[in-house]
């Protein structure tokens, strides 16, 4: 017999879930949920907790539990003679010891680049949709806050009156009672939508906008507010909008920008660090402010704001920038927001991150701004990619009724594919740099087989090699495509695959090329079957303007494509102001065409209020729509004040 004993000197409610998987994985129709064994918890107060498992062989193993509960579930002492269940406790890592998955409200809501206010009402309909999904297999660890739950009087003490008027008693008892470790937001240092309590005043700067971690009372406050939330059940603590620049007046005067630069960090990290070590099981995760250029994928490498590594001895994860289109121009606008994500996870592992610290927020749905509007579309290539990149801390956001009961069973199924890639083995990444249009991918392996994920960035049909992972892997001999994107057929040979335009593939090797890991096809990303540059020169036509003539093709479509540089000759973004008012890119950057002196219809999907900018434009022209041989006028244009530069392509395309 094995016993596992549970005492109350340990506060490790993750430790708990993972145990109750193991002995659920052993006997499943046996053994309570861990969310029922949570809720056991959450409605006992006292003493210990004691799991009797009784393991007997018929064929292989078969297990029975025996439950008993009369106190609060902790920590987890092994005292078993045949298998023992995993314990983060029992290792010497400190940070997130097994990948975990965390539900984030952030683009079910949005108040900074839209106006759709976080409620409790829409916080507990998530939540609930979050219990919906679990019963067709997918996993849920953490459940994320994000921005503004908090009155702007109260400190980070005391929630929004107008939309939490019982504040947040009721979430965090659902959460404890399905299992789910509840997490919080936090501006950090800076007054987003907050104003400074007392206690904070004598760390403001000149313009009353953040405060310094170093001096006057803020960064002591700061910290009991965590600890305050951690003794309420808070364990994720999710830091965004750092300003390490922050000085009272006195200092400015005195310091320099880089001394105050650094006396901040210094002071903030250390205590952090003292956080973490009176509250070893917190989850804390660093977003903006904390170093890496994000803002686009045609910044020079180095970062001009390097990373420093010592946040890694504090942060779980150090996230790699919000979704949003990368200076790749493709005609599926989701696709440039897919590799948006793929290149700054490589540059922040080029920054000697490591790929399982690194948070890429790659997967959002949802209906508001901050997203674009994007609902669904394309959302399986994304939740591929985010997997695939092999971050440990892996986070979805937003609107989760938008994902049907059969989008949750491909969805649990894809979770399961990578999650038993990222806790027993190792993921690589491998060809070129994302934002330098080469294609590139991530590679998976552990002791049965490999997975790889390739993407094709350029504008052709593109063969890219899949190397060993390991010295010790089998060759990549007799391969399975187990997901693609519909059109183009990608052509696997040995451990080289062929992929369209712009494709994503998934190639499963060894033990992965089975039927059974098969994820199918993205229908609503189709690529072309054949690509083909014309020989069109583009000239000048006015002040931010280039025009071409050609003749319309016998075979497929025209896809134009532009992109914008500065004066300088580097990369330019354009916006036009986040959305519900801001102006679309349509009307900023614009692709016409016309034959025979009529106009032509252009299809594009980058038509969108981008808060983010946008550096290029992507429009097809359908066959059907030009008269073969006749001349077809196409002019490409910036809306821009300044003076730019535009460059442009085009391509017959067939589907």
């Amino acid at each position: 017999m094995a016993t596992v004993s549970f005492s109350s000197d340990c506060t490790c409610t993750s430790e708990l879930f993972s145990t109750a998987r193991y002995w659920e994985r052993l006997a499943p129709k046996s053994l309570p949920s861990p969310a029922v064994i949570l809720a056991m918890k959450n409605r006992t107060k006292g003493a210990a907790l004691r799991v009797v498992c009784c393991i007997g062989l018929v064929c292989a193993v078969s297990c029975a539990a025996i439950v008993h509960a009369n106190g609060i579930i902790v920590e987890i002492n092994l005292r078993a003679e045949g298998p023992t269940s995993w314990s983060p406790r029992l290792l010497g890592e400190t940070f997130v010891p097994d990948p975990i998955f965390v539900y984030n409200n952030w683009s079910s809501y949005d108040e900074l680049s839209d106006n759709v206010q976080l409620t409790e009402h829409l916080a507990m309909k998530e939540l609930d949709e979050i219990i919906r999904l679990r019963r067709f297999g997918v996993r849920f660890d953490y459940y994320m806050m994000d921005a503004f739950w908090f009155a702007q009087d109260g400190g980070y003490k005391t929630w929004r009156k107008s939309t939490w008027p019982n504040g947040p008693d009721h979430w965090l008892t659902r959460c404890n009672d399905n299992g789910l470790i509840p997490g919080l937001w936090f501006g950090t240092n800076t007054l987003v939508k907050i104003d400074p309590v007392p206690q904070w005043e004598d760390s403001l700067n000149r313009q009353r906008r953040a405060m310094s971690f170093y001096e006057g009372g803020f960064l002591q406050g700061f910290i009991d507010v965590l600890q305050y939330w951690y003794e309420r059940g808070i364990r994720m603590f999710k830091f965004d909008f750092v300003d390490f620049t922050a000085a009272t007046p006195k200092a400015e005067e005195t310091q320099s920008r880089g001394e105050i630069y650094s006396r901040n960090v210094d002071a903030f990290r250390a205590a952090l660090k003292n956080f973490r070590r009176k509250n070893p099981n917190v989850v804390l995760v660093a977003f903006n402010g904390f170093g890496g250029d994000i803002e686009s994928t045609a910044n020079p490498f180095p970062f001009q704001h390097p990373i420093d590594l010592r946040w890694l001895e504090v942060f779980d994860s150090l996230y790699s920038g919000d979704p949003r289109p990368s200076d790749v121009p493709e005609m599926n606008f989701w696709r440039s927001m897919d590799i948006y994500s793929d290149h700054m996870v490589r540059r922040y592992e080029q920054s000697d991150v490591p790929l399982e610290r690194i948070d890429s927020t790659g997967f959002m749905v949802g209906n508001t701004g901050t997203v674009y509007y994007r609902k669904t579309n394309a959302w399986r290539g994304a939740l591929v990619l985010m997997l695939a990149r092999g971050g440990w801390l892996n986070t979805v956001h937003g609107n989760l009724e938008f994902i049907s009961d059969e989008d949750a069973r491909w969805f649990a199924k894809v979770q399961s594919l990578y999650l038993r890639l990222e806790a027993t083995g190792r993921t690589k990444t491998f060809g070129g740099i994302p934002g330098e249009v080469k294609p590139y991918g991530f590679g998976s392996v552990d002791s049965g087989g490999a997975v790889y994920t390739i993407l094709n960035p350029t504008e052709s049909i593109a063969e890219i090699e899949m190397p060993l992972l390991s010295r010790l892997q089998e060759p990549n001999e007799e391969g399975r495509v187990l997901f693609r994107d519909a059109g183009f057929v990608p052509v696997l040979t040995g451990s080289k695959i062929k992929l369209g335009p712009g494709q994503l593939a998934v190639v499963g090797l060894a033990r992965y090329a089975n039927p059974e890991y098969d994820l199918g096809i993205q229908e609503d990303v189709r690529i072309p079957i054949r690509i083909q540059p014309l020989a069109a020169k583009f000239i000048p036509d006015g002040k931010n303007a280039i025009k071409a003539e050609l003749s319309a093709p016998e075979r497929g479509d025209l896809r134009i494509v532009m992109q914008q540089r500065g004066s300088d000759g580097r990369i330019r973004r354009s916006s036009g102001g986040a959305p519900p008012n801001g102006t679309t890119m349509g009307k900023i950057l614009m692709l016409r065409a016309w034959q025979s002196g009529q106009p032509l219809p252009i299809e594009i999907n980058y038509d969108k209020a981008i808060w983010s900018g946008l550096s290029w434009a992507v429009g097809e022209i359908k066959h059907s729509a030009m008269t073969t041989g006749e001349a077809v006028t196409i002019r490409c244009s910036s809306s821009e004040k300044d003076s730019v530069t535009l460059d442009g392509h085009i391509f017959a395309v067939e589907y």
